[in-house]
């Protein structure tokens, strides 16, 4: 219980410092004048750090120890966070950005989230290793959302008259990064075996069959972004920034409620299917909306699918443990994140050019087709394949 409350109160704390600096390095950036190629490049090299620590996690976490590799990463991110801040010289700052892994997206998509992830199901049993994911899933949704808010730092500084209100904010972000450092030290767990091989040859059959569908679920899902859902609605029913900032809000609110929802469901009906039947009509949902006569009509079909389209997340999270030996946790977490975080990546792109050269719904289209393919294929390749609990119950 105790490693459980560590891991909940480190990946809040994570989350809500990378909500406030996805934010506010753009603006901090924008505000230094060093243009859109320099800034890009900062920006890049934090999200290269952010990768390189992932991989470094997924093939070396257990044989460095989860525990001096998690305590680690919290210095490190605190470390690249204050140089970041003391720092104007953009050579200087790219490097500090890669040291902190500071993460531009806003989410945490990092390599604590995977050790975490694999660590998690040992602090549980079979039964309700679901719900426990499904609470670390809400409390880092509280936690970017927080984060987002916590942004607006700099702004009450300056009404403070406080000096460098921005290179303020992110030394508070890095003093925020250092907490996990501190919470992880009570962990107990327990080193685990380093084996020769990563995984097993079964398990290595389900992630080569997983990921290339994960990764089809995080193509889709990068045509969906919120920026780009943001620009469709704005451009569509021409409605203002006001109205869309309660719009998303609302969104992430049923983001995090449905997690609950979604292990409540997946201890009758299964994780497979819970991951499936959920997924789909959220897609066919987001598929009416740029048929929708109003705005209002449009937030609704829209609200109601977020209701529903994070509800694969805990339950994805669950079964991927659930079906890999406990030794191969670390591993399996690292490669299916590392799949989904690449494929999301890409996307955007694309939807920028299919929105000029197609329609501006084109993003919706594509992505919604993509799940709804993804959803298909992942309850013909593993609806057979039943985690312990299920199995104990057949």
């Amino acid at each position: 219980m105790i490693d459980r409350r560590v891991l909940y109160a480190a990946a809040f704390l994570r989350a809500l410092a990378t909500g406030m600096i996805g934010v506010l390095l753009g603006v901090y950036l924008g505000k230094l004048q060093l243009g859109s190629a320099v800034s890009g490049l900062v920006i890049g090299a934090g999200l290269a750090g952010v990768a390189a620590a992932a991989l470094l996690a997924t093939l070396a976490g257990d044989r460095l120890g989860p525990k001096r590799f998690l305590i680690s990463l919290g210095l490190l991110s605190a470390a690249g966070g204050a140089l970041f801040a003391l720092t104007k010289e953009p050579a200087f700052m790219a490097g500090a950005a890669f040291l902190g892994m500071v993460n531009g997206m806003g989410r945490d998509r990092g390599a604590a989230l995977i050790l975490e992830q694999a660590l998690l199901p040992a602090t549980t049993t079979d039964a309700e290793r679901t719900r426990v994911f499904a609470v670390y899933n809400i409390l880092q949704d509280a936690g970017h959302a927080l984060g987002a808010l916590m942004a607006t730092l700099p702004t009450h500084l300056e009404r403070l008259e406080v000096a460098r209100p921005f290179q303020v904010s992110i030394l508070v972000y890095a003093g925020i990064m250092a907490a996990p450092a501190l919470l992880y030290l009570p962990l107990t767990v327990a080193p685990r075996a380093v084996v020769k091989t990563p995984v097993t040859p079964e398990s290595r059959r389900i992630l080569w069959k997983i990921c290339p569908l994960f990764a089809m679920d995080s193509l889709g899902g990068g045509f969906l972004t919120s920026a780009l859902l943001a620009y469709f609605v704005a451009a569509r029913f021409g409605v203002a920034q006001a109205s869309l900032g309660p719009l998303f809000f609302g969104a992430r609110a049923l983001n995090a409620a449905s997690h609950v929802g979604a292990a409540w469901l997946a201890k009758r009906i299964g994780l497979v299917n819970t991951m499936v039947f959920t997924h789909i009509p959220s897609s066919l949902l987001l598929l009416t909306v740029p048929f929708a006569p109003t705005f209002w009509v449009a937030a609704v079909l829209f609200l109601l699918r977020e209701g529903l389209v994070e509800m694969d997340v805990p339950t994805r999270q669950s079964y991927v443990m659930a079906v890999v030996r406990p030794e191969e946790r670390t591993f399996a977490s690292g490669v299916t994140n590392l799949v989904r975080v690449g494929a999301w990546a890409v996307a955007p792109g694309f939807a920028g050019f299919f929105i000029r050269t197609v329609t501006q719904a084109a993003p919706i289209f594509i992505g919604a087709g993509l799940k709804i393919v993804y959803d298909l294929a992942l309850y013909a390749a593993f609806r057979r394949l039943k985690p312990p609990e299920e199995r104990s119950v057949s």
